[in-house]
């Protein structure tokens, strides 16, 4: 295993291990923070591959590092596995749960964990038959899609020593990015009022459901006067018990999310100032939990660009005509227009002629864009050179987080898009290992980046992830 080729086959050859892994997690979905059997299996595999495994990174019982070699470079490649809630979805082109109101990865997390992972052990495989020196890890990331476990293991130093990080998003078309994400704010804000009968004595009560929707009142007419990269939102999490009682407790839960640091500061004070005067409005108590933080995300345009490089090398992703028409059915379940909605969000050519799968190579489209999302990777952005690969694994007219995006992470489609960015960032990993040329140009340019306006973490010291007892581990 000397070449780019004879890694591009040793992953043709394993593909049915890390496709079998991938199915696995998508058939047993779990929720933020109790990822047991996701962890687990994934740990299993790269131990017996001769990998070392650290298991509670960052105080987080399904959180891991697998790691391999000695020496430098040290490459990390992080992987995800956590699904969402309420998005449980059979393998079909229409709306039907597996388990109702059951989870489902909508967001393509089994293929990306996996991917990941496949990518960590073929460098592995390619570092031990060259005899290079260097040191491989994965790490097994939870709760991307609640509280941001990276953001944890960040702060408790797991990515410090890092030289470079590679990280990929299962999405609707092949590019390496060159944008950014936005940082986001979690906070509960839960008022306490005094209950009372509200048909005979409502005067005696106060209301602590009028003090959450008196702040989420406010909280939209702030909308006008926000930056467009800002967005707000929110779900009640308590309402009360019935509705001839005068709701003692209500919460509602926040996320707030801007570009920069001190806008989402600024924005997230002008939140906070509402919801006081609701409470002050309604003569009932705020209490304020902040849950939650992430990053806005740094791209390294060094490595997108020797992503793009690998990407052309590969060629564009070819899909059967039976993966095409199960896509487009897919998309014939949702709004007319939402396809070209979605197009348009990720900067896609006008002129481009884009069917129900997009297989084809693209430059990074999102230079000088910001995402609206958020993710965790943000913060592993700030201590490592990183750009989050995209690869085609949904069809292009699904939304994420939703059951089509489920529907499609646990078929070939998903499949053909988890392995191509496995190989696009394996051999990227070992042109840095084989160059370091081209680390050093990273690794400058990430310097820079992070001279301007240091990694501070979002979360403060006495905030601790969710504890759970992992059930699998002896």
């Amino acid at each position: 295993m000397q070449t780019k080729q004879d890694v591009i086959a040793w992953l043709d050859e394993h593909q049915s291990q890390f496709t079998g892994m991938a199915d696995q997690i998508w058939a047993s979905p779990e929720l933020a923070w109790e990822e047991f059997r996701a962890s687990k299996l994934q740990a299993d595999l790269l131990e017996a591959e001769g990998l070392r495994i650290t298991w509670d990174v960052g105080g987080i019982s399904t959180a891991f590092v697998a790691e391999w070699g000695q020496g430098r470079p040290i490459l990390g490649f992080a992987g995800e596995y956590d699904a969402l809630p309420g998005l449980s979805q059979k393998i079909q082109p229409s709306p039907q749960a597996v388990v109702e109101d059951g989870p489902g990865h909508a967001c393509g997390h089994n293929l990306l964990g996996t991917g990941c992972l496949a990518a960590a052990v073929a460098v592995k495989e390619w570092l031990e038959a060259t005899d290079q020196t260097g040191t491989i890890r994965y790490y097994g990331c939870p709760a991307e899609e609640r509280g941001g476990g990276k953001v944890y293991m960040a702060r408790a130093g797991a990515f410090d020593d890092l030289d470079a990080a590679f990280n990929y998003h299962p999405g609707y078309v092949n590019f390496a990015a060159k944008g950014s994400a936005v940082a986001v704010n979690q906070i509960r804000f839960r008022f306490h009022g005094r209950s009372a009968h509200a048909g005979a004595f409502p005067h005696l009560g106060r209301s602590a459901l009028d003090g959450v929707e008196l702040m989420n009142v406010g909280v939209n007419y702030l909308r006008e006067h926000v930056l467009d990269s800002v967005r707000i939102h929110y779900v009640i999490t308590d309402g009360g018990q019935a509705p001839n009682i005068v709701p003692e407790t209500a919460e509602v839960w926040y996320f707030v999310r801007a570009q920069k640091p001190h806008e989402l500061a600024e924005v997230t004070e002008r939140v906070r100032k509402i919801a006081q005067g609701a409470a002050m409005m309604t003569e009932t108590r705020l209490e304020e939990r902040f849950t939650g933080g992430l990053s806005s995300l740094l791209s390294n345009h060094t490595l997108a660009d020797l992503q793009h490089e690998v990407m052309s090398f590969l060629g564009s992703i070819q899909f059967t005509d039976e993966e095409r028409a199960f896509a487009q059915a897919i998309n014939d379940q949702f709004l007319p227009g939402t396809k070209e909605q979605i197009l348009e969000s990720i900067h896609l050519p006008s002129d481009a002629a884009i069917g129900s799968l997009a297989g084809d190579v693209f430059p990074s489209l999102d230079e000088g864009h910001t995402m609206l999302g958020s993710t965790d990777v943000g913060d592993l952005s700030w201590k490592a050179p990183l750009s989050m690969l995209w690869t085609a694994s949904f069809p292009t007219g699904a939304p994420g987080h939703s059951w089509g995006i489920v529907a499609t992470s646990g078929t070939s489609i998903g499949h053909k898009g988890m392995m191509y960015a496995a190989k696009v960032m394996a051999l990227t990993a070992i042109d840095l290992i084989a160059d370091p040329a081209k680390l050093a140009a990273a690794r400058k340019e990430f310097e820079a980046q992070v001279a301007a306006r240091p990694y501070v973490c979002p979360v403060p010291d006495d905030l601790e992830p969710p504890q759970h007892e992992h059930p699998y581990r002896q």
